[in-house]
């Protein structure tokens, strides 16, 4: 026996205010256990489409959702979706919404690719229109994606960081009902998306990179002069040339070697003293300083020889290196 979908009613037209009835719903401890599993949310969302009348849309009228959850699209991936969809057509109706600006105009809740293909393909979309408001467009926007699209981390974490932004409810019940995700997950997701969006761009999908590395590049790059030295590599040829997680692995092994770099190198000490053991020194050197500490009730005078003598000790230093080529 099929569940009964709690979305049927809050997404239904007739509902009286269906915003207040998504965070009811998600406030709800019931959900925890509907949303834990994928395939719950993927047959949530073909629940939005049971029953709706299936119309041809042109792909002109039709613009993308006020939310991106994408930084790219694996092109193999739609390859094989344009191929299928030219073979068999369009099987599943993409889901759109009457454009909340634009008269005449739709918006993508989900079927972002398909709308792609059929555009690809200069022929009309079959789609399934609902009146929604913004808050149940992106709850059915990230369940969607989040059971079939194989988002990334990062790509989660960019649309709950922009759903959060646009503050619509005071304890983000909202997108952990989109994503499916707990509290502590959602802080992670919005640390990292603070990265700058010039890296995060330049990276991109990064879809085997999971939360821990990105928070780790997160961490390396709030140092200011580390963050400029990497906005700088992401525009070298060496970076440019990888693809896919190859370029989190290569920025990340970078800003990691900056750290080591920057490491105050091991001082190396040794002692001498002289033969009738009257005076003896510490010597100290970093590569950058060189320090003698010397010992003994003549090392005033000592000290002060050497200091007389620099001039020439310095000239001696020259003439030798000179003759030796260096």
């Amino acid at each position: 026996m099929a569940r009964k979908n709690p979305f049927m009613n809050v997404m239904n037209e007739e509902a009286p205010d269906n915003s207040k009835a998504i965070l009811e719903y998600t406030n709800k401890g019931a959900s925890k256990s509907l949303i834990h599993s994928l395939d719950e949310l993927a047959a949530q969302a073909d629940r939005l489409l049971e029953g709706e009348a299936v119309v041809e849309l042109d792909p002109a009228i039709i613009d993308g959702s006020f939310v991106r959850d994408r930084l790219e699209d694996d092109q193999e991936d739609f390859d094989d979706l344009l191929g299928a969809i030219r073979d068999r057509g369009q099987d599943t109706p993409i889901l759109v919404r009457p454009h909340p600006t634009a008269t005449g105009r739709y918006m993508v809740v989900f079927g972002h690719r398909r709308l792609r293909a059929a555009r690809t393909l200069e022929r009309k979309v079959r789609a399934v229109v609902k009146d929604l408001k913004d808050q149940d467009h992106l709850v059915a926007q990230g369940q969607e994606n989040t059971a079939r699209a194989n988002l990334s981390f990062i790509e989660k974490a960019m649309f709950a960081a922009e759903i959060v932004r646009r503050q619509f409810d005071g304890d983000n019940a909202i997108v952990l009902s989109a994503l499916s995700i707990d509290r502590a997950t959602l802080s992670k997701m919005l640390a990292v998306s603070t990265i700058p969006k010039l890296v995060l761009d330049a990276v991109g999908a990064a879809k085997g990179i999971g939360r821990d590395r990105w928070y780790e590049l997160k961490s390396l790059l709030e140092r200011p002069s580390t963050l400029e030295k990497a906005l700088d590599f992401i525009e070298t040829e060496d970076f440019k040339g990888k693809g896919g997680d190859d370029r989190f692995n290569t920025l990340l092994a970078y800003v990691k070697g900056l750290g080591k770099q920057s490491r105050p190198k091991t001082a190396k000490t040794q002692k001498w003293a002289s033969e009738d053991k009257a005076v003896s020194a510490d010597i100290k050197t970093d590569g950058k300083t060189y320090t003698f500490a010397l010992k003994a009730k003549d090392a005033a005078g000592f000290g002060e020889f050497i200091a007389d003598s620099l001039g020439d000790l310095y000239q001696a230093y020259r003439s030798k290196r000179d003759q030796q080529g260096d």
